[in-house]
């Protein structure tokens, strides 16, 4: 199963992420992973959050551009390796990864990765054939 991301288009200076947060926070949404990625000009922010309907709306109304994207969630062993096993996985079923990021949280035996693939059915089918369990929203809302 899929997971939202929201990909926010953010203007490269000052104070222009403090904004973002400020609104989600003020809306009660909680970020449970994020990636930024900047430019000259501008920035992409990548989130997931506990609640991408308030995230979504709220963030259109004050005027930002959003994506919504399905990802690929995974949860692995947090030990040298795991994550190498993982996309070994995906290498040998022919998926190409383009980009891949970490969850805020984490437990004592596990670490969470969000997974961007020109495939997110293959790629869920390939590790959960593998034993790799696929991250839910149900998962998110309990992080």
């Amino acid at each position: 199963m899929a997971i939202k991301q929201l990909t926010v288009f953010v203007e490269n200076k000052q104070g222009a992420l403090v904004t973002i947060t400020d609104t989600l926070a003020s809306n009660n949404v909680n970020i449970r992973a994020l990636s930024i990625a900047e430019t000259e000009e501008f920035g992409i922010l990548r989130l997931i959050v506990n609640d991408e309907e308030t995230a979504l709306k709220t963030l259109s109304d004050v005027g930002y551009l959003i994506k919504v994207t399905e990802v690929v969630g995974v949860k692995i062993g947090d030990a040298p390796g795991k994550l190498s096993s993982a996309l070994d996985v995906l290498d040998k079923a022919g998926i190409n990864m383009e980009y891949l990021y970490a969850f805020m949280a984490r437990t004592e035996k596990h670490a969470y990765v969000v997974l961007r693939v020109e495939d997110n059915a293959a790629a869920e089918s390939a590790l959960e054939a593998a034993g790799i369990h696929l991250i839910t929203d149900a998962d998110i809302e309990k992080l």
